[in-house]
């Protein structure tokens, strides 16, 4: 693993290898590690994924240099790359970068000598928000073989909805995908169903945010909740041990009734907790793979549903 650029580059076995890393750091576990520095270049709003990699980043012993976008030079026109570069020249041993364009990581490939992670591209990728996904449904369920999971909202400009999709297919999830009219992308490969068919059917309802700052113009919203949301009717009719996630952050009474954003199915503040731990997991095995330092990150360990624990196999 060279870079963590995508869930798509990870088999089965690797992607469950850092689930249960992750929860093993979730329990406690910190590898011992030299001095090294991490730059979170970040040139879009971030609120979870940039705090959440600042707190995986001290928990694991690393330092974290200051970094503004709206303060540097990328204001006097310097290339994400030459930003890049500069933070390799200073020593910095890692990089966390999230920007608007989709396809950023080509402009630095095989141009850094330092380890790259993708905290988000443009419209297509956000492979750590995936890991978190994942690890918040294994954790719950124990399983994705059998489970019918529903990402609904604004697919056509969600990355998560596009990370997600393929993983969770490969984990062994059925996936539906459920859109208003205009939000639909048919380049992903998976059968739409209505938000009541999903409410019905599913195990997970994932939600998505209705991204307004992608969209041209303004599109009315103010009847999302009843024809497209989660209300508290259609939560009533879940499935008994069906849960409810979003990425947030969360637009309450449009994507969500607000009063559900905290209720009892919601896992959406345990799906942040796990941010930490997933992007914790993939910061370790980086290390370790870029010879960072040179403990075994992890030996194998079964995560119990529904508790998040482990055990040695």
């Amino acid at each position: 693993m060279r870079h963590f650029e995508s869930l798509h580059q990870f088999s089965v076995n690797e992607i469950t290898d850092l689930l249960q890393l992750a929860d093993k750091l979730k329990s406690g576990y910190r590898p011992l590690m030299g001095q090294t520095f991490a730059v979170n270049l970040f040139f879009e709003p971030s609120t979870r994924t940039k705090s959440s990699f600042v707190m995986a980043e001290h928990k694991l012993g690393m330092e974290v240099l200051d970094f503004q976008a709206e303060t540097s030079s990328v204001k006097k026109g310097e290339t994400l790359y030459d930003t890049a570069k500069t933070m390799e020249a200073i020593g910095a041993n890692m990089l966390v970068i999230r920007h608007a364009d989709d396809n950023w990581m080509e402009e630095l490939s095989g141009r850094l000598t330092i380890p790259v992670i993708n905290a988000g591209s443009g419209k297509t990728e956000h492979p750590t928000q995936g890991l978190l996904d994942l690890l918040t449904i294994y954790q719950e369920f124990g399983t994705f073989r059998g489970l019918k999971i529903a990402i609904c909202g604004d697919i056509i400009h969600s990355r998560v909805a596009h990370s997600n999709a393929q993983a969770l297919k490969r984990m062994g999830a059925t996936v539906y995908l459920c859109a208003a009219p205009g939000f639909e992308d048919d380049s992903l490969p998976y059968p739409y169903i209505t938000i009541d068919e999903a409410v019905d059917e599913c195990d997970v309802i994932m939600l998505l945010r209705i991204q307004h700052e992608r969209h041209e113009g303004h599109w009315h919203i103010a009847y999302y909740l009843q024809d497209f949301g989660m209300t508290k009717d259609r939560e009533s009719r879940m499935k008994n041990h069906a849960i409810i996630m979003h990425p947030a952050p969360v637009n309450r009474g449009v994507e969500i009734d607000s009063d559900l954003v905290e209720c009892k199915r919601s896992r959406i503040f345990k799906q942040m907790e796990n941010g930490v731990y997933a992007r914790m997991a993939i910061i370790t095995k980086m290390m370790e793979e870029w010879g960072m330092y040179h403990a075994p990150a992890f030996k194998k360990y079964q995560i119990t549903a529904n508790k998040g624990t482990v055990a040695n196999m």
